[in-house]
């Protein structure tokens, strides 16, 4: 292992992240009422371009009025290609709470695009004298936001979670699919006369997490568009979790239950976890490095795995 040590992500819990249309003044009550870990208000693509002024003037309110308790609470600005980001950014800042503690930024191609935003919002935080330093939240959805996916991830000691967004990517890519996430009927391989369907979008969330563990920053898989398929969104979010990631995101309510089963370690699994700790503590009292523990061998590397389980859980607990 390298000399260098692997920063720890932030401790919090994000299991689902709950996504709205900030024009939409019935939903913010709603959404802090939910089981999600973290509420994304969105001025980006689940609002009208008549409605931009709009609904940044309605999260600015919401933010302040509703009760969001312990969440972590988002606000998805425009992308840097259009001529409302850069409102978004100021007026958040300038005129909404402190209870706000992130921005996402989404469709980000390089560091350079981190940057940018970065200098708008140090500068309004010293104009403004905020004490909070608001954190950023990105999301990969071009190809050249998978090919610079490691520098994004290490652009701004302001960076917390990144995420896939699947149908932008998708376009940006060329893929042959209007699919938002899941399993895409065309991309299987055929044995012994049988279709067996495998994961597009694995790569692409290796590549995230693997940038995001380097660099201390929150893995988390983004949008399944079919809402009436639970199953559906059930097996990408158990791929997801099994990869390395901490979450998913919920473009519909019914999604939120989902998300925090999946992303919730089961009580059999933080009794095993701890079950091995448990085993590995013996075997170092007996200066053993490794010992076998319900048939299978458990060495150094099953302490880490299973301190992961065990952090997780008590983290939600406490959440």
């Amino acid at each position: 292992m390298s000399f260098r040590i692997q920063p720890a992500a932030p401790a919090r819990p994000n299991r689902c992240q709950l996504f709205g249309p900030a024009s939409n003044t019935k939903l913010p009550p709603k959404m802090a009422a939910s089981a999600a870990d973290v509420i994304n208000l969105d001025l980006e693509d689940s609002v009208a371009p008549d409605d931009k002024d709009t609904a940044r003037k309605l999260a600015i309110e919401a933010i302040g009025d509703v009760d969001w308790g312990t969440k972590t609470l988002s606000v998805r600005i425009n992308g840097l290609d259009t001529p409302w980001w850069y409102r978004d950014v100021v007026d958040l800042l300038e005129q909404a709470s402190d209870r706000l503690d992130q921005i996402m930024i989404p469709k980000v191609g390089c560091a350079g695009d981190i940057y940018a935003v970065d200098a708008l919002v140090t500068a309004v935080e010293r104009a403004k004298g905020r004490t909070k330093p608001i954190k950023f939240e990105v999301i990969i959805e071009s190809a050249a936001g998978i090919a610079h996916v490691e520098e994004i991830a290490a652009a701004s000691p302001r960076m917390e979670a990144m995420s896939l967004g699947a149908a932008d990517f998708a376009a940006s890519m060329g893929m042959a699919t209007t699919g938002i996430g899941g399993t895409q009927e065309n991309y299987y391989m055929i044995r012994e006369g049988q279709k067996h369907w495998s994961d597009p979008w694995h790569w692409a969330q290796a590549a995230i997490v693997a940038a995001c563990r380097t660099h201390g920053v929150l893995p988390v898989d983004g949008p399944f568009g079919d809402f009436s398929d639970d199953e559906g969104y059930r097996a990408q979010a158990l791929r997801s979790a099994t990869l390395g990631m901490v979450g998913k995101w919920a473009i519909h309510p019914k999604q939120v239950a989902l998300a925090n089963e999946v992303f919730t370690p089961s009580a059999e699994a933080v009794t095993e976890a701890r079950e091995i700790l448990a085993a590995m503590e013996e075997a170092k009292a007996k200066g053993e490095g490794a010992t076998v523990y319900k048939g299978r061998l458990v060495d150094i590397a099953s302490i880490k795995q299973a301190e992961v389980i065990v952090r997780q859980s008590e983290m939600i607990a406490a959440g």
